[in-house]
Parts: structure tokens; sequence; C-alpha cells
């Protein structure tokens, strides 16, 4: 065991801690966080505009015309992903880079709407889809984002800017500050635009979907590609790392690309099949339940069979977070940290919920989430019901990996509770 302990020490440490000291992959994942109220309050009006699955209240909703009102809500908040995405990337690395984000921010917002096609109507009204300014320019959003903040960095740090005097106000030295840059940042995009018009992508994002969204999404939205991210984020949290922000900085903008395709199809037709069964809630709620490793199994167990006095003492600690799906306090209070007598079941069980959530959703037997994004923190059972789309097969769902997640840690925790015991009547 200790030799597992020292290969993974030696070997997943460092990759680790690169990454997770990565300006741009926290920038990424820092700034997509900025969009998740939005996203959440959009989620809301599409699981209430589809009547909660009731037919006769959407019915209602429609002959009201309180539907068409949700679906402007939505259209509003979830609808907007990509571009607050784009501002909140840009802002978040240069502030890592000690740069002014606020104009880096604006830039990259503004080089994104120059980026994107615009839409002429019959009366030559011009505009830009919601489709460009969601999930679907999540791509484009990383890319224009990071791309700018290191231009706009490389002219700072070579002092290429117009300095004012000592006593001109703040606002207006960086307004000026950000002229050379941005002039150069905008001239830029607006000749990789031209140049893309002229080729059969068009557009920066209709490219970037074929080059990085088709083979991203067929990895992260398939079987193999959830076990896999699974088991490295409880990797990574077993050398101490953070897996979940690790991973998620990665997969997120993946999972939420696909998780917004099933929103689209549910909100034309609540009772439709949905196109992806791997999405953002599919990891959050029915893979990762309890937090990374699928922690709550563990903590019930030290319920059932824990009875040294140092486990009776930390369950009353780690229970109330672990039903939000808070588990750092599991993870240094037992700890799960570099303890490889729990290595097994924390590196199984969300592999296994990965499984038996996968095949039960395809298969229909389970409804698959419907694009609805619920609070991570949401306890289990009630979020499984509202990602479904209030249906009681995915609460269902929910309960039963519970059980099967407390009975694969039972064995492991009475190995480490027996330990302690010893420990215990060998310090008394």
């Amino acid at each position: 065991m200790d030799n597992i302990t020292k290969f993974l020490e030696k070997y997943l440490t460092p990759i680790g801690s690169k990454l997770a000291a990565n300006r741009a992959l926290n920038a990424i994942r820092d700034g997509i966080a900025l969009s998740m109220p939005l996203i959440i309050v959009g989620s809301l009006a599409l699981l209430i505009a589809n009547g909660f699955a009731i037919d006769s209240f959407k019915n209602w909703l429609i002959a009201t015309g309180i539907f068409n009102w949700l679906v402007k809500v939505n259209n509003a908040s979830f609808g907007l992903m990509g571009i607050v995405s784009v501002f909140g990337i840009a802002y978040r690395y240069a502030q890592s880079l000690k740069i002014d984000p606020v104009s880096n921010g604006i830039l990259a917002l503004a080089s994104y709407i120059l980026l994107t096609p615009s839409i002429v109507t019959k009366d030559m009204v011009e505009g830009i889809g919601y489709n460009y300014l969601g999930a679907s320019g999540l791509f484009a959003a990383i890319l224009v984002s990071l791309l700018t903040t290191k231009i706009f960095g490389w002219f700072v740090k070579h002092h290429v800017q117009i300095k004012m005097p000592d006593g001109v106000p703040p606002a207006v030295a960086s307004s000026f500050a950000a002229l050379i840059p941005g002039f150069v940042i905008i001239i830029f995009w607006g000749l990789v635009y031209a140049g893309l018009a002229a080729t059969p992508f068009h557009d920066i994002h209709q490219i970037l979907q074929v080059i990085l969204g088709k083979p991203l999404s067929a990895f992260g939205g398939s079987l193999i590609g959830a076990i896999i991210v699974a088991m490295l984020t409880s990797l990574f949290w077993f050398i101490g790392i953070h897996g979940g922000n690790l991973t998620g900085a990665i997969m997120s903008p993946i999972w939420l690309g696909l998780m917004a395709d099933n929103a689209k199809v549910y909100a034309k037709n609540a009772n439709a099949v949905m196109p992806h069964i791997v999405t953002q809630p599919f990891m959050d709620l029915f893979v990762y339940i309890g937090g990374g490793g699928a922690t709550i199994g563990l903590v019930i167990s030290f319920w059932l069979v824990a009875k040294s006095t140092q486990f009776k003492t930390l369950r009353g600690l780690i229970t109330a977070p672990g039903i939000f799906n808070i588990n750092e306090p599991t993870m240094f209070g037992i700890p799960v940290v570099l303890n490889v007598k729990l290595l097994i079941p924390f590196l199984i069980v969300p592999a296994l919920n990965a499984i038996i959530a996968y095949v039960a959703m395809s298969t229909g037997i389970v409804h698959a989430t419907v694009g609805i994004v619920i609070p991570w923190t949401m306890p289990p059972i009630i979020s499984g019901f509202l990602a479904t789309g209030s249906h009681i097969s995915g609460a269902v769902l929910q309960i039963i990996l519970l059980i099967l997640d407390t009975l694969l840690y039972l064995p492991f925790v009475k190995i480490i509770d027996l330990d302690q015991q010893k420990k215990e009547v060998e310090n008394a």
C-alpha cells in the first residue's frame, strides 16, 4: 500500500500540481462560473415553462401567455452563457496576470461579437442569434478570451501603452492605456473574421465545432469518457488536489454544451427523448453523489458501522456538508486523502454510478437529465427529481445509487474503524 501511495505521489502529483496551478485552466473554470446564477435562473424558467411534466399546467401557461414570458427569461439568462463566459474568462485570466481585467474583458467581449456572424431580417434589421451567445459559443468564448488576454498582456509587459499624467483619474488612465492594445486586438480579430468568411466554415463557431466540438463532445458525452473523468477526479482528490476543480475546468464546457442541447429539445417537447445522457447535471447529481468519489455513501457507512471514538465524533461533523455535496470535511477529516485503504471504493464507486445511471437513462428506465441546471449543493433525491424534468425515476435512481454506494464503502470502513479502535486502545 505504501508503494501505491509513493507511485501516485511521484507520477500523478506533479501533473496534478501543474494543472491545478495553470492560470488558463483556472480562468476558464472561474470565468464560466460567473454565468452560473444566470444558468440556474434560466433552468428554473425552463422547468416551469414545461409545466413540471404536467400537460394541463403547461397548456394553461401557453393559453395565458406566461409560457412566452418564461421562454424570454430563459433566453435572457441561460441563452447568454457564452457571452458572459467570454468576459468572465478574460477578466479572471487578466487578474491572474496582474493586468487591467475590466479593459481586457471588454476587449474580449467586443472581439467575440466581432467574430460572431450576424442575422439580417427581411426588414434589414441586424442581430445575433441566441445560439451563438449561449452554450454553443463556449469554445469560441474560451479561445477568444485566452488569446485576447495574451495579446493584451504582451503590450502591458513591453510597456506599449499610452501613459497619462499622475493627476488623471484612474478610469480615464486605464481607458487610454488600453487604446493601443485594443486597436491591435480588434483589427486582429477583424482580419480573422474576414479570413474565415472566405472559407467553407464561414465563421469561428463552425470551425471550432468541427475541430474541437465534435471530438470532445464524443468523448465527454460517452460512458467511457464519464468513467475516465470520474476516476481521474478521484485520483487527484486522493493525492490532495481538488479533483472536481481540475477535471471540471476541462470538461465543464463540453458537458454544459451537451446540457444546452438537451435543454433545446426539452423546451420544444417535454416528452422527447434527450439527445445526450452525459451532461453536467448527470455528473454532478448521479455520478458524484455527495461530491468527488460519491462520498455520501462513505458518510452513511460511518453511521452504520463506526465504533471508534474518533469516527463517531467525525461522522456528526461530516454529515451535514455531505448531504449538500460538500465533501472537503470528509476528504481531510477521515481522511480520504492519501488513505490507501479507501482508494479502491473511492475509485470504483463513482465509476459504477456512471455505468448504472447511463444504462438506466439510455434504456429509458430513468428519464435523462433535461438540460436544467440544479445547484450542485441540492441534496440527493430532490435533485434527481428536478434534473430529470420532475420525473420520480430520477429520485428513485439516486436512492438506489445511495444504497449501492453505502454497501460498497461498508467493508472498507469496517477495516479502518477496527484499526482506529486498536489505536485508541493502545493510547489508552
